[in-house]
């Protein structure tokens, strides 16, 4: 029966990381999403070497649902952020306080966030919404007759725009991830610690001075009389 619980307990980790694997991948989809409309709207409006007509992909008649799962992904990606972050914090104050009432301190304090650039994250964020990008121009472009081609990223200034806009999503993406991962770990790391205090043997206290016998206290001193009183 003990063999079985930890095998147990170590599956339900490995789904929970997963879990939180693809929550992680489909939270950084939608930011590339969110970058692609932005970029798209930006690279409408800034006329640097543009060679190619401007589709009115606001008027298409997929864009409204676009825009309406756009915002609704959004919701429940700051919804799950949330739960994410209220649920570990739950266990960090539940497990201070069992530590406080223990006589103990946590080791670690509260992680913070970290603002860190890292190049596989822009880049993975640049080809997503660039190619987002492309994929979308030129589906608009065959609706009108055009066949496909790299010309909406030689032609405009889609390129640059998502270049900064993929650094945007990087620095948000991986500072939230990171700070939500720090912050589950430290939760963690109090909870294996009142499990650790919890387990170990409870020191008795030393019997109180006021409760003693008289000659534990004094040992052969008690029994010892005064000397006798000068005549």
């Amino acid at each position: 029966m003990t063999s079985i619980q930890p095998l147990t307990h170590t599956a339900g980790m490995e789904r929970a990381r997963r879990h939180q694997r693809a929550l992680g991948c489909a939270a950084f989809g939608l930011l590339a999403l969110v970058a692609e409309l932005v970029g798209r709207s930006l690279t409408h409006r800034l006329d640097v070497g543009r060679h190619v007509a401007a589709p009115s992909y606001a008027g298409a008649d997929y864009y409204p649902f676009l825009l309406a799962g756009v915002k609704v992904g959004v919701a429940l990606m700051l919804a799950a952020i949330a739960w994410r972050f209220v649920r570990a914090r739950a266990a960090a104050r539940a497990g201070r306080r069992l530590l406080a009432a223990l006589g103990k301190r946590p080791a670690a304090r509260a992680p913070r966030v970290r603002i860190d650039l890292k190049p596989r994250l822009w880049l993975a964020a640049f080809a997503v919404t660039s190619l987002l990008y492309l994929a979308q121009t030129d589906a608009e472009r065959i609706a009108i007759g055009r066949w496909p081609s790299l010309a909406p990223w030689l032609h405009t200034s889609a390129l640059p725009v998502f270049a900064v806009l993929a650094v945007v999503v990087a620095l948000v993406f991986g500072a939230v991830a990171r700070w939500l991962a720090d912050y589950e770990r430290y939760a963690s790391a109090i909870v294996r610690a009142v499990h650790v205090a919890g387990s170990s043997p409870a020191r008795h206290p030393r019997p109180s001075s006021q409760g003693s016998a008289p000659r534990r206290l004094f040992g052969l001193s008690f029994e010892s009389r005064p000397p006798p009183a000068p005549a």
